[in-house]
């Protein structure tokens, strides 16, 4: 099982033209694979989380999904915040099949938000908001997970159970992390590639890919 992208080109709309974000990347991820993505800021990471998630399609080129790919963690994509966390919850589990009464136990009893799981997710703080994305993100078992910074949010133990419980799912999945500090790419990763002028560089060496990333 792998996610493949064959000749992945994006680009946006800009005055006078178009931006080219990504330029004919080509790769392959395997399951098992765990991949540092390193680039400066606007290289287009987030946007080739996104194209990978199938949050956006690309422009030109093809994305294989051969393997069951999250959404990147954390973010509030399908999140729905006239609905209360609960049924957001309800929602992912219809949505990927899941048993809602398990589903719903378990994001209730790892977001830790008391009261507010029965809320409005517009009535929640940026702190509980963030509680229950992770909750929601590790509710389904993917073959892949991608992670985009998120890693790092929340109080000091909800950090701890969001990185005990990703090393738990990395027993067996492939994991795509995006993140500007280097000792989170040392400790999840085995390989890393750098995001540079649309395209991507790979470096089976992580200290290798990490001195490259911040030169430039």
């Amino acid at each position: 099982m792998s996610l493949i992208l064959e000749d992945v080109w994006k680009s946006y709309p800009v005055r006078g033209g178009r931006r080219d974000i990504l330029r004919g990347i080509s790769c392959t991820i395997d399951r098992g694979d765990q991949v540092g993505i390193l680039g400066r800021n606007g290289a287009g990471k987030s946007t080739l989380m996104r194209v990978m998630a199938g949050v956006e399609a690309p422009t030109r080129g093809r994305v294989r999904r051969e393997m069951s790919i999250s959404w990147p963690l954390g973010s509030g994509f399908g999140l729905q915040a006239s609905l209360t966390g609960a049924d957001n919850a309800r929602f992912i589990a219809r949505i990927y099949g899941l048993d809602v009464a398990e589903t719903l136990d378990f994001v209730q009893d790892f977001a830790e938000i008391g009261r507010y799981f029965f809320e409005p997710v517009r009535t929640y703080s940026s702190g509980m908001m963030s509680r229950l994305l992770m909750a929601l993100s590790f509710s389904v078992k993917f073959d892949c997970y991608l992670v985009d910074e998120i890693i790092s949010a929340g109080d000091q133990r909800f950090v701890a159970r969001c990185q005990t419980m990703l090393e738990e799912r990395l027993g067996n999945a492939s994991l795509l992390m995006v993140s500007h500090f280097a000792d989170h790419i040392r400790q999840y990763c085995r390989t890393a590639v750098v995001l540079r002028n649309g395209l991507l560089e790979l470096y089976e060496d992580i200290d290798e890919g990490i001195a490259v990333y911040q030169s430039l």
